[in-house]
């Protein structure tokens, strides 16, 4: 077999990645990851990569279609198209679905949690923006649009912008991008040509304001894609328009962040998780908190305001330190020490007792080194907030080994049409 090959399957359940598992002949066959597929569907895949142990393709012909199976609201989502999103073919209960089902069996196969602790566990739509919701090409509207506060395009060899292929360096010209905010969208990036840059970045925010920035060619770093929790690193971004430093809000309490820095992109997440981690860890007057991974203090300023006690944020970023020291300097109590949470743990940069710990880390998840520490300080509560079901699959696993159980988890839609979820995890000493 090789690529371009075309087979007939029948698709079976989501897994993690935005595709779908799929057998060539049955039961036993070789193993194909399908995308732009719902699981019971009969399709033929296009082969795209061949592996040792397994395969990838894209379904292009759907012969059963599921029910939950809908056109895609943006011409640009389909096999060799934008790869940004995952699960436009998908009605937005499906979405949630497969987004439950896929969270439920990373936490099963890879933490050792049961079914019956994972019973009530599901994936939770965030609140609509407020405003009209963004309509799709076919011009109906539709509250899963228009969410994307921070959008980065990039720009081909002859200074197209657009987004990246799935799983490749290839830029795919767009003239819309219907997941964006509207503000984003007015903007006409997509409309003119960049023969000097090799990236824009776009950032819509909740305090009204506006940026573009753009890395000029030669410049380092990621240029555009799929990663939309993930602040971009690396090279020099030069501001086109917009303030220097913007406003996020949340609940009564303004931010000042750098537009190209770290927050969250949907623009009821911030919120959201911040009132999950409250609810989960009840803080108490006087309790001493930890901040990891802290970027510009969100949860931070959500503990000390309600603990009046000492609060310590670490983070490794110079730009969400310096946020975090700017916007938090009006709390009593709170600390920021720049370090990597690992070396602030193992060199004592940072140490127990502490009463509350919120665990934020990248993609990767914190890793065993980390949690091995936290455990040892002896908290009474851990709230594992994660942007990636494995990495927080593979740390609750260390956390039990140490004892520890998980008590709730809860999952939120934070970035509708893709794969991608956002999780916040109690975990408690047994």
């Amino acid at each position: 077999m090789v690529e371009g090959d075309r087979v007939e399957v029948v698709v079976g359940s989501p897994a993690h990645g935005g595709h779908c598992v799929a057998r060539i002949g049955g039961a036993g066959g070789r193993v194909v990851f399908v995308r732009h597929a719902l699981p019971g569907e009969r399709v033929t895949a296009e082969i795209t990569e061949i592996h040792r142990g397994y395969l990838r393709g894209d379904a292009v012909e759907i012969h059963e279609p599921s029910p939950d199976r809908v056109t895609p609201p943006c011409a640009f989502a389909h096999p060799g198209g934008c790869g940004g999103c995952d699960l436009q073919h998908a009605s937005g209960d499906a979405q949630l679905r497969w987004k439950t089902a896929v969270l439920r069996e990373q936490l099963e196969r890879l933490a050792g949690l049961t079914p019956e602790d994972l019973s009530g566990v599901r994936v939770e739509p965030l609140p609509e923006r407020s405003g009209s919701p963004v309509t799709s090409r076919d011009g109906a509207a539709n509250p899963l649009l228009g969410w994307r506060s921070r959008v980065r395009y990039a720009v081909d060899a002859i200074g197209r912008p657009g987004l990246l292929q799935h799983r490749s360096n290839q830029v795919v010209p767009i003239d819309r991008c219907v997941i964006a905010h509207p503000a984003v969208q007015e903007l006409d990036l997509l409309q003119r040509t960049w023969p000097s840059e090799n990236a824009l970045q776009a950032v819509a925010t909740t305090g009204g304001d506006v940026t573009v920035l753009a890395r000029p060619v030669g410049g380092a770093g990621p240029v555009g894609g799929d990663d939309l929790d993930d602040a971009p690193s690396g090279g020099t971004l030069t501001r086109l328009s917009g303030p220097a430093e913007v406003t996020e809000v949340v609940g009564e309490r303004a931010w000042r962040v750098p537009p190209e820095g770290f927050w969250q992109v949907h623009p009821a997440a911030a919120e959201t998780l911040t009132a999950t981690v409250l609810e989960m860890l009840r803080p108490a007057e006087g309790e001493v908190s930890w901040d990891l991974y802290g970027g510009a203090g969100l949860f931070a300023a959500a503990l000390a305001a309600r603990t009046g006690g000492r609060t310590t944020v670490v983070e490794s970023s110079p730009s969400g330190v310096a946020a975090a020291r700017r916007n938090l300097a009006d709390l009593p109590g709170v600390e920021v020490v720049t370090a990597k949470v690992e070396a602030a743990l193992s060199r004592r940069r940072i140490a127990g007792p502490v009463d509350l710990v919120v665990l934020d880390p990248p993609r990767a998840g914190a890793g065993a080194a980390v949690v091995r520490a936290i455990a040892a300080a002896g908290p009474r509560a851990v709230a594992y907030v994660a942007c990636d079901p494995a990495a927080l699959a593979r740390d609750i696993k260390t956390f039990r080994s140490l004892g520890w159980r998980v008590a709730e988890v809860r999952a939120f839609d934070c970035f509708p049409m893709t794969q991608h979820i956002e999780s916040v995890a109690l975990i408690l000493p047994a």
